[in-house]
This record gives structure tokens, sequence and C-alpha cells, in this order.
């Protein structure tokens, strides 16, 4: 096999601020050899974030604009590159591999393919996830945080959810992916949602079940009471989804859990605080936290290492006692979170040592 194009698109991908680490044994490539052909991966490699129109794209690397303009719709009907609007005209950019390419293979998932990106993901991609700043940032439940802390509408997933203007839910890509790899586990799958600033943009979609305000909230009240983690990309203008999270599957979380790191996704400003005097040792809090954060102390009450503690709330709404509240960390605890996606991408790739104008 000619693997010069599926090389040129991982350097591509590595690239950008998210990253796409190599492997000293290629699994990259024959991960991305399964997802593109030899055609598709010799054209996204010449793709930008900067989305152009099929004509920019043939005058920039040479070819048949209609040929290129129909190679790039196949590709962003694949989920492969992205695709939007400028005025009257359809635009292609580059997509990174996460959050991005991998995301949106749901439809296209299978065991190989399962497989293939947990063999990538133990040998390179679990350590990248976790530089800062980092990919994902931990939203605690709404119920978690108390009427008088002050918490603004990027902080909150209820907040969130209302500067949205239209819902939708997929199956999670991570659980799917597990369970095809043969390591299922018992959270609910389908609480991944995109949402959009288009009123009814995801009408009629073929891969996104559109839902109501009132339904996504109780999408995410059914993530949380199975014990999910919600998280959303590290920015606080532009956000497009609110995903649902465990650390058995979930890329970001799993980082925690497998690779020993606990900053592999940003915590919330908040974190945990428990009530000795309500407080009766039961442990539930415990059974709710996913990264360890919960112990009980040697008088019988629950204690908390804010080290460890993402400021999730889970632990908060499942206490059967309400011995348990968020309380807002330090100033100097926080660490500011980027305005937009733009922002975060200059932090990041500053962080990576990449020229950002080089993929722009």
């Amino acid at each position: 096999m000619d693997w010069a194009p599926y090389q040129r698109l991982a350097a591509r991908l590595d690239a950008l601020p998210n990253g796409f680490p190599p492997t000293e044994e290629g699994i990259e490539l024959r991960l991305l050899a399964k997802l593109y052909t030899l055609e598709q991966a010799a054209l996204a490699a010449e793709l930008r974030l900067t989305k152009d129109t099929p004509a920019q794209v043939a005058a920039r690397i040479g070819g048949d604009p209609e040929a290129i303009a129909a190679r790039l719709a196949e590709m962003a009907g694949q989920r492969l590159i992205a695709r939007g609007r400028e005025g009257d005209e359809t635009v292609y950019g580059l997509l990174p591999f996460i959050v991005g390419v991998y995301e949106n293979q749901v439809p296209r998932m299978d065991a190989e393919t399962a497989r293939l990106f947990d063999e990538y993901y133990r040998a390179a991609l679990a350590p990248t996830i976790a530089i800062e700043p980092q990919v994902h940032r931990v939203i605690p439940v709404n119920e978690s945080v108390p009427f008088h802390v002050e918490i603004h509408p990027y902080e909150s997933v209820a907040g969130i959810v209302d500067s949205a203007q239209a819902w939708g839910v997929v199956p999670c890509v991570c659980r799917l992916q597990k369970a095809l790899a043969g390591e299922p586990c018992e959270h609910p799958l389908e609480v991944c949602m995109p949402i959009s600033q288009t009123p009814g943009a995801f009408d009629g979609s073929a891969h996104i079940r559109a839902l109501t305000r009132d339904e996504a909230l109780a999408t995410l009240r059914q993530a949380a009471d199975a014990g999910l983690v919600h998280t959303v990309g590290n920015y606080r203008a532009g956000l497009w989804y609110i995903c649902s999270c465990c650390t058995c599957a979930c890329g970001i979380l799993r980082a925690v859990r497998e690779a020993g790191l606990p900053a592999a996704a940003a915590r919330s400003p908040f974190a945990s605080q428990v009530d000795a005097a309500r407080c009766t040792g039961c442990e539930t809090c415990a059974s709710y936290c996913q990264f360890g954060a919960l112990t009980l102390g040697d008088g019988g009450t629950a204690q908390v290492d804010e080290m460890r503690c993402v400021g999730c709330g889970l632990c908060v709404v499942h206490c059967p006692e309400e011995a348990l509240s968020l309380a807002r960390r330090p100033a100097d605890a926080i660490r500011p979170v980027p305005v937009t996606e733009h922002d975060w991408r200059v932090e990041r790739a500053a962080t990576r040592g990449l020229r950002l104008d080089d993929v722009l």
C-alpha cells in the first residue's frame, strides 16, 4: 500500500492544536486507512482549518474544481472533514481527529475501527489529551450548585442548554467503540447531545435525533442519574455539544483512570464539601465518584480530596442526607476558560510549540 497520503494527513492532523501523535508501529496510519481512501487522505491533507470553496481548494492545489467539489462533498457526508456555508457557497475545511473525525464516526464504527482506535489511544493519544488547555472541561450537574453561589452560564449545564436554539441526541461514540472492542460498560448509550444556535438545525437529520429543550434537560438528568459526568469543549462561547462521560469508555476520562492523568479534563470551578453534622458515612457519594475523590475518614464521615475532585456534582445530587454541596474554588485555583474556540487553539498551539498560521 502507498502510505504516503496517510503520512501527510497524519502530520497535518498533528499540526493542529488538538494533536494526532505518531506511533512507532504506525497504528495511526492504519486507523486513517480504515477511514479514508488514498484519494480522500491526499485531499484532506491539503485542507486548512479555515474553510474554502472547492474552487479555492482547486486553485491552491491544482485539479478539476468539479471533481474536487464532488470528493469534498463525499468526505463531508462521511464526517471526515468540516463543511459550512459562507453566503451562498458551500465551504470545506480540515476537521481535527479529536474532537472531530472520531466523534462523528458513529454511523461507520465497526469492530476493526474500534480495535484500531483502542490500540492508538493506549499507544499515543491519551497523554496528548491532557495537554493544557485541555480538550474538555467538566460542567457540574445543575442541581448540585447552591442558589447563593455565583455561577456563569458557561459553567452551568442548564445555562448551556438555555443558550442554544436547537438540541439533539446521538449514541456515545466512546461507549459504542468500547462495546465493539469487546469491553462494554453498563452506562446508557444515547445521551451525547449536539446543540446549535440555528433553530431546527437537527430536524430531518439522518444521524441526530432532534430534541426539545425540555427533552434535552431530561436527557441530561438521565445521564446524571446513571452516574455520568457532563463535559463540554474547553471554551466559553460557541459550544456545540455536551458529552456525558464515564471513566470506563470516554476517551477524555479514561486518561484519568488508565493513564493516571488527573488533569485530562479541566476541572469545573467548584469542589465538593461535606457537612459533617449531616453525613452518616453511608458511602453513597463514593460509589458515584469516578475519580476516587471521596473516602470515609476516621471519624466515619466522608472526606474530599480536592486535587482529585473535578467538581461534577454527582456526589451532591445523590447524597441521601444532603450532606454534600459544591463550593467555588479559590480564585487562584481556577484556570481561566478561553473565550472562543479560536482562543483555545491559540493557547493550545503555544503550549505544543506549533505555528497556528501554518494550518489556518
